[in-house]
């Protein structure tokens, strides 16, 4: 066990024949007194420094963990929207592709069927410009006939006078 200063102030010397100057070995062990007790309270001093900086050692310690780990965390975190974001646009890619698909089969189809249309039209004004060229033809035939010129002839006036009264009655 270490020595304290009231061990050194306590010592008391054997006295020999010719021994050392009393007050002079006194004033002596005082100074190492001082000089010890100095000592030992800066050993406490830096001890208690010591306990301190590895209180804050620990602590910085333990915060350097915990942001490792939320660091860890965050970039899992972000690595898994990302999967995320990757997964939900190739959904939407996908969805958009179906929907234009889709858009440009329908317009593919209702191209055809007014083609469709289209043509059945041409077919139905082709057929009544023939009926209707028939029709005037016909007409045509009928009026260049001797009956016409039959009925065109002048009329004498007493046949008129009758036909109009035919008409009339």
């Amino acid at each position: 066990m270490p020595l304290t200063p009231l061990d050194i102030h306590n010592k008391v010397f054997t006295r020999g024949f010719r021994g050392y100057d009393e007050d002079e070995v006194n004033e002596f062990l005082d100074q190492v007194i001082k000089d010890y007790e100095m000592v030992i309270r800066e050993k406490k001093e830096l001890q208690d420094k010591v306990n301190e900086l590895e209180e804050k050692l620990n602590h910085f310690s333990n915060i350097e963990t915990t942001l490792n780990k939320s660091i860890l965390v965050a970039q899992e975190t972000a690595e898994e929207v990302k999967r995320n974001a990757d997964k939900e646009s190739k959904l939407i890619i996908k969805e958009a592709e179906k929907n234009a698909d889709r858009i440009i089969n329908e317009a593919l189809s209702k191209s055809r069927k007014i083609s469709l249309e289209n043509e059945e039209l041409k077919k139905q004004a082709s057929v009544y410009r023939m009926r209707f060229k028939m029709l005037l033809e016909a007409q045509l035939d009928m009026l260049n006939t001797e009956e016409w010129d039959d009925i065109s002839k002048p009329l004498e006036d007493d046949e008129t006078e009758e036909e109009m009264e035919n008409v009339k009655g």
